[in-house]
């Protein structure tokens, strides 16, 4: 890193120097550890203007509309790569040899496998649940059944941990599909591809054959990559924030997915397909536009623009081929799709959304595969969680590599200032 020095000019006039930090890519950063012992802090909600770690993993240019995978562009390893290859690259910080790559496949592929304990647990959820809820709730008692790699100070527990949870998120999503319907369980096939073993437990049943269909298969292994990780968004910094006390990793991944669960995060394809329900069919566009382009309405179209893209969200550029491949393989006819199409076509063209760069995002894109499948919404986001394991994971093995400090943010204290008490209760 290169280092450089800026000075801090305060109101009395004193100032103080301060490092300036550059990266490899990206904004340079001003170095404000110290500032705390004289007397100051930052104040920036939502942290914004706050980078919170070090990181090597993923870098975004939202002016750019640039994501790197530990420096490979995100359309170069959903063109050319698999889900399975993309995890070893953010795990290990390179391509793998194909030797690294089949022993890393093996591994994987050996410990899909729940043990049969966990399954009993789905029974203690009502049908009714949301599989957000189940899968949160089943990935945090993970750590009850393997407890033999929980000490976050030992880098072969971290490993074994960091495997066991890629291994078996596909089987615990899919459970947590199966268990809502009232289906048995599938168990895993280690014959298939990740994506493939998916969906095989997702649509397969005892009674009768399930054939993978090549091009759900390649559509599902491109919505896991494009996933799998984006820096540090919320669920991500939720997971380093549990994983700074020392917390096992289980517990922190279950973390990150309850953080992903809001719709303002990882609910968002959930709720573009809302979106489209409420709108129903096309003649109803129109009106819908109008709502959106409305300043005194709350209305707002969802699966548009993105906080951190002010160009076309690369992943969109890659799921948006994706998703008319799926739709032509399928031939479906369906309102929402239909709805779903003719939304795409105004944003790509109507200089309302065109001069604000409010381009269909890969929520959008993702929601109108998934819903092509025959995946209900309310499993979007527990799919989104299965992709982005391996995003947390890295994150959280990064971090444990590292120095290590316990997140601990500051405030702006706003409360009264201090005062007697005096009880009420007293006549």
């Amino acid at each position: 890193m290169d280092l450089k020095k800026t000075k801090l000019i305060l109101q009395d006039k004193t100032s103080i120097e301060l490092n300036i930090i550059k990266g490899t890519l990206g904004q340079n950063v001003i170095d404000i550890r110290n500032l705390s012992s004289k007397g100051l802090l930052t104040f920036d909600p939502g942290f914004n203007s706050t980078a919170s770690c070090e990181s090597k993993i993923t870098f975004i240019d939202g002016d750019k509309g640039t994501l790197l995978y530990r420096g490979f562009p995100i359309d170069q390893l959903a063109s050319k790569s698999n889900y399975l290859e993309v995890c070893y690259i953010l795990l290990n910080g390179d391509v793998p040899t194909k030797k690294q790559f089949e022993k890393f496949h093996k591994i994987v592929t050996r410990h899909t496998m729940i043990h049969e304990q966990i399954t009993r647990l789905f029974h203690g959820f009502r049908r009714d649940s949301h599989p957000m809820a189940v899968m949160c709730g089943v990935t945090g008692a993970l750590a009850a059944f393997y407890h033999d790699s929980l000490d976050v100070n030992i880098k072969r527990h971290r490993e074994i941990a960091a495997f066991r949870l890629l291994s078996k998120m596909p089987t615990v999503a899919a459970m947590c599909y199966k268990y809502s319907i009232g289906q048995p369980f599938i168990y895993p096939r280690n014959d298939l591809s990740y994506a493939g073993n998916f969906l095989h437990m997702m649509f397969a049943t005892p009674c009768e054959k399930y054939k993978v269909n090549a091009i759900l298969e390649s559509a599902m292994d491109r919505i896991l990559i494009l996933h799998a990780d984006h820096e540090q968004n919320a669920s991500t910094s939720t997971v380093r924030t549990a994983g700074s006390s020392g917390a096992n990793p289980f517990a922190c991944i279950a973390a990150g997915i309850a953080s992903l669960w809001g719709p303002a995060h990882g609910g968002a394809n959930e709720a573009c397909l809302n979106m489209l329900e409420e709108i129903n069919t096309v003649d109803h566009i129109p009106e819908f536009i109008n709502r959106a382009k409305d300043k005194n309405d709350s209305f707002r179209l969802m699966g548009f623009g993105h906080r951190l893209y002010k160009n076309y969200d690369p992943r969109a550029k890659v799921m948006r081929e994706t998703c008319h491949a799926v739709l032509n393989t399928l031939c479906m006819k369906d309102n929402l799709l239909e709805v779903a199409i003719a939304l795409e076509n105004i944003a790509l063209n109507d200089p309302y959304f065109v001069e604000r760069k409010l381009y269909p995002n890969v929520d959008f894109y993702s929601g109108i595969i998934l819903k092509a499948m025959g995946i209900p919404s309310s499993m979007f986001t527990v799919i989104f969680a299965m992709a982005r394991t391996v995003g947390w994971i890295a994150h959280w093995k990064e971090m444990h590599d590292d120095t290590m400090k316990i997140a601990r943010p500051r405030q702006l204290y706003t409360g009264y200032d201090k005062r007697k008490f005096i009880s009420k209760l007293i006549d």
